[in-house]
This record gives structure tokens, C-alpha cells and sequence, in this order.
């Protein structure tokens, strides 16, 4: 057991025959008394100080364990964010192939409806060109007919028709050939 300063103030020594000098014996036992009062002022002050120093301790480890989760959760945040990044990524680009797919479909179906209406109207420029030549030849060869000779030398009966109705006869001629 540890002795309080009580203890040793009150401790008592035996006497013997060329026993201790009382008073020098005193005055140490004051001395240690003192001391050892000290010792344990100081003993209880340090536990106390031990005591808050350990709930710092406690509380700071507090603060770390939450900041360490806090820190866990962040990186599980941060990983689900880049996963849904990449996942949405990814349906962005399907979805951007399948629009690019989609349009070039078009525009092969577009060329290729084009390709069809251009040659059908080749064909159509063909047949009108082959009409057109032998509507010329026909009236080439009309031209060209022994007809025209014999009715420029057709001679009428009462004389020369008037030169105005024949401009105007051939005015009509014209138009009707025009319309044709």
C-alpha cells in the first residue's frame, strides 16, 4: 500500500538507547511530507491530464474513423458515378450508331429511288427524241414531196387569190403547225 503523507507524518519511531536526533528526524519527515505531497499533486494533475488527453484521443479517433468512412462512401460514390458515365457512354454511341445506320439506310433507299427515276427518265428522254426525230423526218419528207411542186404550179381559175387573205391563210397555217 502506498502511504499518504498523513502516514508518514504520523509514523513513530522506537526508541533505543543512542536513538535518532528528534528533531533532525522531524524535520525530514516534514521534508518528505512535503515532497511526497508533490509528488502526489502532480500524480493526480498528470491523470487528469491523461484523462482529457485520452478522450481527445477517443474523439479525435472519432473524427478519423468518420472521416474514413466518409471517405469510402465518396469512393463508392465516385465509382458508381463513373460507371453510370460509362454505361451512358455506351448507350450514346449505340444509340448514335443506330441513328447513323438508320440514315445511311435512307440515303442508300434515297439513291437508289433517284438512280431508278433518273435511268426511267433517260428512257423517256430516248423515246422523246426518237418521236421527235421522226416527226421531223415526217415533215421533212412532206417537204420534200412532190406535192408542194405541183401545187405551187396548180394554176386557178379566176386569177391570183389576193396576197393579204394568203398571209393570212398562211398565218393560220403557222399557228396550227405550232400547236401540233
Amino acid at each position: 500500500m502506498a502511504l499518504t503523507p498523513l502516514d508518514i507524518h504520523n509514523k513513530e519511531f522506537t526508541r533505543g538507547f543512542r536513538g535518532y536526533d528528534e528533531d533532525e528526524v522531524n524535520e525530514f519527515l516534514d521534508q518528505v511530507i512535503k515532497d511526497y505531497e508533490i509528488v502526489i499533486r502532480k500524480k493526480k494533475e498528470l491523470e487528469r491530464e491523461v484523462e482529457q488527453l485520452n478522450e481527445r484521443v477517443g474523439h479525435f479517433n472519432n473524427i478519423e474513423t468518420t472521416l474514413n468512412k466518409s471517405i469510402l462512401v465518396a469512393q463508392e460514390t465516385a465509382e458508381d458515378v463513373k460507371t453510370n458515365a460509362a454505361k451512358e457512354a455506351k448507350l450514346i454511341v449505340k444509340e448514335a450508331e443506330k441513328n447513323a445506320d438508320r440514315i445511311i439506310n435512307e440515303a442508300l433507299s434515297t439513291s437508289r429511288k433517284l438512280s431508278v427515276e433518273v435511268e426511267e427518265m433517260k428512257k423517256q428522254a430516248k423515246v422523246f427524241k426518237m418521236r421527235l426525230r421522226m416527226l421531223v423526218e415526217a415533215q421533212i419528207d412532206m417537204i420534200d414531196n412532190d406535192d408542194w411542186d405541183q401545187l405551187l404550179n396548180t394554176q386557178f381559175p379566176h386569177g391570183e387569190p389576193e396576197q393579204v387573205e394568203e398571209k393570212e391563210d398562211t398565218k393560220e397555217e403557222e399557228k396550227e403547225y405550232a400547236e401540233k
